[in-house]
């Protein structure tokens, strides 16, 4: 079994949801007591969180390589990143990385094509909704259209995303205000949506909504598990 390397802590709420599903989905398919070798990486969300707000990525990207050399340091064979937003700086975590960098839109994109979804919607931070970086490999890489909320839309599901989510706060009228605007990406032509930031998966689930859901999180623990199982040689 190899050593998963989480990069985590953004926010604590969603690398725990992280920790448990990866646990989970070893201990199902070994059994037994069996759970993932792995090493975590914590930042201060607080401090993220300021210097995403004020755009400080060329800051936020050397936090992200220091946290990427713990993990490695400590025996990882992989490196995951428990986050959407941050992987606006993926490129400068892999040119530090000497193991694989497991970016949270491929196994994504392999779950919409392997369900024939073309033109799908995208919820998440603001910076994931409206820059380019998730969107562009989302299309580039793996032929697959993303669509985003309006204005106001995006402004709110960004509030809820940092202002109660990421506290551990689950409010039912955000629950609905989430369901309305999933109901007009599917207005949009929207065949699916993706969750696209960790937190979401505790407010809004297949159950909550018409489209079918991808949750980045889930996807993207069950790909570690995955790679942790497989005999490949990922150097």
């Amino acid at each position: 079994m190899k050593t998963i390397g989480l990069i985590g802590g953004m926010s604590w709420e969603s690398s725990a949801e992280y920790y448990r599903l990866i646990n989970q989905g070893m201990k199902e398919h070994l059994g037994g007591h069996h759970n993932a070798r792995s090493i975590m990486a914590t930042v201060c969300f607080e401090e993220i969180k300021e210097l995403q707000h004020a755009e400080r990525w060329d800051e936020l990207a050397l936090r992200m390589q220091h946290a990427a050399r713990q993990v490695e340091a400590g025996g990882a064979d992989f490196v995951l990143l428990c986050t959407n937003t941050m992987h606006r700086v993926a490129p400068a975590i892999e040119s530090v990385l000497t193991v694989p960098f497991v970016h949270i839109v491929d196994p994504t994109a392999q779950a919409l094509r392997q369900a024939g979804v073309g033109r799908v919607g995208l919820l998440g931070t603001r910076f994931t909704m409206e820059q380019d970086f998730y969107r562009a490999r989302m299309s580039k890489l793996h032929g697959i259209e993303v669509v985003v909320p309006n204005q106001a839309d995006r402004d709110l599901v960004h509030q809820v995303i940092y202002d109660e989510l990421c506290h551990g706060v689950v409010r039912e009228e955000a629950r609905a205000d989430y369901q309305r605007v999933v109901a007009k990406l599917q207005e949009q032509g929207a065949g699916g949506v993706i969750l696209g930031c960790t937190e979401i998966t505790l407010l809004i689930g297949q159950d909550d909504v018409a489209l079918p859901v991808f949750d980045t999180t889930a996807l993207h623990a069950q790909s570690a598990v995955t790679l942790a199982l497989s005999g490949a040689d990922l150097t």
